[in-house]
Formats: structure tokens, sequence, C-alpha cells
């Protein structure tokens, strides 16, 4: 796999990322959801958006992928 297909494949995904947290915001918004599905999804949101890194690098493949996000 080429570079550029690694790129591209990891810019989709972060596309597809900050689109699930859109959606997140949004459930967040509709009365309609449980205090504590919001409180769930302002967690998520919070989290992706932390500058703080929560699982550090060394763990095997769960600290990459927590720097992806």
């Amino acid at each position: 796999m080429g570079k550029a297909k690694v790129l591209e494949k990891a810019k989709r995904k972060a596309r597809e990322i900050k689109r699930n947290i859109f959606v997140l915001f949004l459930a967040y918004k509709d009365p309609r959801v449980s205090w504590y599905a919001k409180l769930f999804t302002i967690v998520v949101v919070a989290y992706a958006f932390s500058p703080i890194d929560f699982i550090p690098d060394f763990i095997p493949v769960l600290g990459y992928i927590d720097d992806l996000t």
C-alpha cells in the first residue's frame, strides 16, 4: 500500500470521526435524549477534543488509535 493510499484512508477516517462527533452534538441538543445519554455524549466529545493523552503511546495499538482520533 502506497503512502498516498494510507494518507487518503487516514483522512477519510478523520472526516468520519468528525461527522460522528457532530451527530453526537445534535443528539445532545435533542430534548428526547435521556440525561445519561447526554452525559455520555459530553464525555465522548470532551475526550475527542482534549489535548491530554489519556492512553499513553507505549500501550500497543490503543495508544496509536487514541492519537489518530
